[in-house]
């Protein structure tokens, strides 16, 4: 009889288990399935005679309506599940997708160029660190370290400071919200949407001709000859550092004027009542209570710098030495078609900016917690 009874709680137990491992293997399935009926719709889609914004629009539709119909049928599937399995599962249900995405859109990816950066031009011999080698020997490379490096320092520098500038000032206006959206402007234009309207701006023509060019048509009206502003180096790269400041300072000032909302009045009065000036209030106060937000858009633009490639493409070819490191492993790669050196360069510039990224989601993690 002991025995009997010992035997029905390990068999309720072996039950249960059962059940579970059979509901885990059906949430695991259920949503495979789905992502597979998905992958086939657009496979169709794209093999398919229909017109294109037929196409464009059903696409649109069964994107987002199937990925998320997928959540929702992951999550029900989990809600089924007993308590404890459903704490081990859920996490991966909706962290799970977009690991997988960013591992095959990003991590494969780099593996795959830092394979190809050993390779020589077509890829078809091992040459080790040879691309490497060329890349650090090589003058234009040499500027293009530099330029990156004036394109770090200089371009988050003021595009932080200006933006911290900014959002103090214009929180004191009275049409703030107008000066907000004024300087914001330019952040929804693209870099190479910009890049053409400075192109008049930097304009050159010969002296005695008609200067289309602003700056230009200013010397002109004081009688100062024309300067060629985009053919003498590191000027140019300083002018090209310039569309990314005023691109990016409206992205600054909006971010730092919302940590700003947070910075205590109280606080602030208490040092107006200990007669501290408005500028001590500014430099003991208000910046180390938003530093962390000032880090964050720090570390965001710098890695914008160190990746930037459409102004210089756009405002110069990468001319006159103007070249950064993207642009030259996009000559490599696609013009001079050198497989191997081309990810050679786009490992560099992934080691450049890693230690920045790597640094910036310290801070947001510190902030989180």
């Amino acid at each position: 009889m002991q025995q009997a009874s010992a035997d029905v709680p390990r068999r309720g137990l072996g039950q249960s288990l059962v059940a579970g491992v059979g509901r885990v293997a059906v949430s695991v399935f259920v949503p495979i399935v789905a992502f597979i009926v998905l992958w086939a719709g657009f496979i169709f889609l794209r093999d398919s005679g229909a017109n294109k914004l037929v196409i464009v629009s059903v696409a649109i539709v069964w994107g987002i309506g199937g990925v998320a119909m997928l959540y929702v049928i992951a999550n029900w599937l989990t809600e089924k599940l007993p308590t404890a399995w459903q704490r081990r599962i859920l996490p991966f249900v909706f962290v799970g997708p977009a690991f997988a995405i960013l591992t095959f859109y990003l991590l494969v990816p780099a593996v795959i160029t830092g394979w190809q950066s050993l390779l020589n031009a077509d890829g078809s011999q091992f040459i080790g660190v040879d691309n490497y080698t060329y890349a650090f020997s090589n003058p234009d490379f040499i500027v293009a370290i530099r330029n990156n490096v004036l394109w770090l320092v200089f371009g988050t520098l003021f595009s932080t400071v200006l933006g911290l500038a900014i959002a103090v000032l214009v929180d004191r206006s009275r049409m703030s919200r107008l000066a907000k959206t004024l300087i914001f402007l330019p952040m929804a234009i693209s870099f190479v949407g910009a890049s053409v309207i400075w192109r008049f701006v930097f304009s050159f023509q010969p002296e005695g001709q008609p200067q289309i060019g602003l700056l230009n048509a200013i010397l002109g009206a004081f009688g100062i000859a024309p300067v060629s502003w985009l053919t003498g180096a590191p000027l140019n790269t300083i002018l090209l550092i310039v569309i990314l400041v005023w691109g990016q300072t409206g992205f600054a000032m909006v971010i730092i004027s919302a940590a700003l909302r947070g910075v205590p009045d109280e606080m602030l009065e208490a040092g107006r009542i200990d007669g501290a000036s408005e500028w001590q209030i500014f430099r003991r106060l208000i910046v180390p209570t938003i530093w962390p937000t000032i880090v964050t858009v720090a570390t965001t633009i710098a890695i914008l710098t160190l990746k930037v490639f459409d102004i210089v493409i756009a405002m110069t070819n990468q001319n006159f030495n103007t070249q950064v490191i993207a642009t030259l492993m996009w000559q490599q790669a696609f013009t001079f078609f050198d497989q191997g050196r081309g990810a050679a360069l786009a490992i560099i510039l992934l080691v450049a900016v890693t230690p920045v990224i790597f640094y910036n989601l310290r801070q947001f993690r510190g902030r989180a917690i």
